[in-house]
């Protein structure tokens, strides 16, 4: 994380490479993302229309837009920038796991699950995009693919609580009670809120 001073600096630096060069797509976006980390959100967004203007393939500038959105609580505008993330660059994972994420917000599982699997074939470090995917077959009912699914999270992410809290669900629903309250009592440890009637159901199986 940039320190106040730093990002000053960074900032400035940045701003001087734009009035040298305002064609330069990176340097818009580079400015962007120094931005956002001080929360100057529109500001952040103007450089960063203006990044993809310069540089229409720059991918990283669409998914920051879509960011953007997603705090404007914008699921609709997150989708749409995270969707021409992915047509600027094909293969483009973060995309295609913030598109999953989206939709599965939006209960449409079958496209999260679509989406969510492209990212995690197109990235196999994606963590998080492990874990929505993992809740995405849950909801489906594929049990064996959802538990599957977070032991590739936890693989890479040992202490990752979504996962933990997912396979507590799933196991709970397989009846493979001792796995169960292995996971929920990890993801409890690990500070992760589980549903009340989770634990409650798991408690009678103790």
């Amino acid at each position: 994380m940039l320190k106040a001073k730093d990002a000053d600096e960074y900032i400035a630096k940045q701003r001087a490479a734009i009035r040298k060069n305002p064609e330069c797509g990176t340097s818009h976006y580079n400015l962007a993302v120094a931005l956002l980390g001080l929360k100057k959100y529109d500001e952040a967004e103007t450089h960063l229309f203006e990044a993809v203007e310069c540089s229409p393939s720059l991918a990283e500038a669409y998914v920051a837009l879509g960011g953007i959105c997603l705090q404007r609580e914008d699921l609709d505008g997150c989708l749409k920038y995270n969707k021409m993330a992915v047509k600027a660059r094909p293969g483009f994972s973060e995309g295609y796991g913030n598109i999953g994420f989206v939709e599965l917000q939006r209960g449409n599982i079958d496209e999260a699950i679509k989406a969510l699997e492209k990212a995690t074939v197109f990235n196999f470090r994606y963590v998080q995009a492990f874990a929505n995917l993992a809740n995405a077959y849950l909801i489906k009912g594929r049990l064996e693919d959802s538990i599957e699914t977070n032991l590739k999270a936890l693989k890479l992410q040992p202490t990752f609580a979504p996962a933990h809290n997912n396979l507590a669900i799933a196991y709970l629903e397989k009846g493979d009670y001792h796995l169960a309250i292995e996971h929920c009592d990890q993801a409890v440890e690990l500070g992760y809120e589980v549903a009340p009637e989770i634990l409650k159901e798991i408690d009678t199986h103790r």
